[in-house]
């Protein structure tokens, strides 16, 4: 019976299915030893190895049963290179802004040409007799320069007194005093009227032909430099004086007496607001007092803390 049993173990073994059927063997070892018994039972030991090997069943391989898991690459997903779902961009010239085109030209603005400004013009001395002989009539220290704006251009013209002619009519009995002032690019009217013992500026007639300008203005409705009869009117400052919209006259270091000139000199000045420094003399004052009263509110405050302090105190 031992024989049968190896014998069935060397079989299953060399089948190299062991685990495959050990419930197989198992019954097979189970029916081998039911009839190994019976025939020990029942017959000699020769026909029992006769029934013995003809009871034995032996197994084959049984690859059928076998369940070889074959690599299943059809089970695998491989992810071939995909470049159609690959989005590449091309280079998109047509959307890019060409900032040259989008750029806009300003177009040129129409702003007033400014000419240099021009140094101050130089003081002449202008003088008016009736005949050689004769006293002045009309004493005059001044500089002068005409602004002049046409449309666009604006231009500045000083009078030079080195090449400048006097002329004009001494005025007397209510007659206006005119003084004319003449070079080769400028021509130049002054009028002076005297009313209540009082004269003024009334009018100006201007010409000026210069570096390619030409232009002509007049004014009868002026009312400067006022002073009384007698007296000269003097302005040291600056002054500038509108003519007319587009022309402006600038006077430095001025001083003029149309009506009662005596022995060719100038008589008492009046003073124009821009040189006149009477003016600080109320202010100073005026500063000082304030500065006096805020000086008193002090002390009077100070006084009356202390007294009340004082009350506190007792």
């Amino acid at each position: 019976m031992f024989r049968h049993f190896c014998l069935t173990v060397l079989l299953v073994i060399a089948s190299g299915k062991l685990s495959s059927t050990q419930s197989t063997v198992a019954t097979t070892i189970a029916a081998t030893t039911t009839t190994a018994t019976t025939t020990t039972t029942t017959t000699a030991p020769i026909p029992t190895t006769t029934t013995a090997a003809a009871n034995t069943t032996t197994l084959a391989p049984t690859p059928a049963n076998t369940t070889t898991l074959a690599p299943t690459p059809a089970n695998t997903t491989t992810l071939a290179p995909t470049p159609a779902n690959t989005t590449t961009l091309a280079p998109t010239p047509a959307n890019t802004t060409t900032p040259a085109a989008n750029t806009t030209t300003p177009a040129p603005t129409n702003a007033t040409t400014t000419a240099p400004p021009l140094p101050n013009p130089k003081t002449g001395n202008y003088t008016l007799k009736p005949n050689v002989n004769a006293t002045a009539c009309i004493l005059a220290r001044m500089g002068l320069q005409i602004s002049f704006k046409q449309g666009a251009d604006a231009q500045s013209f000083n009078l030079d007194p080195a090449v400048t002619n006097v002329s004009g009519s001494c005025g007397s009995n209510g007659s206006d005093s005119i003084l004319i002032l003449q070079s080769d690019t400028i021509y130049m009217d002054f009028g002076f009227s005297n009313v209540s013992n009082r004269f003024r500026l009334h009018s100006l007639n201007v010409n000026v032909t210069a570096s390619g300008v030409k232009f002509t203005v007049t004014n009868s409705s002026l009312s400067l430099w006022e002073a009384s009869v007698g007296s000269s009117y003097m302005c040291k400052k600056e002054q500038s004086d509108e003519i007319t919209s587009s022309v402006t006259l600038h006077t430095f270091d001025l001083q003029i007496q149309p009506f009662g000139v005596e022995d060719d000199q100038f008589s008492t000045a009046h003073e124009c607001a821009m040189d006149d420094s009477s003016i600080l003399i109320p202010i100073i004052v005026g500063a000082a007092l304030a500065g006096l009263i805020l000086i008193v509110v002090i002390a009077y405050m100070i006084g009356r803390r202390k007294t009340y302090v004082g009350y506190q105190t007792l």
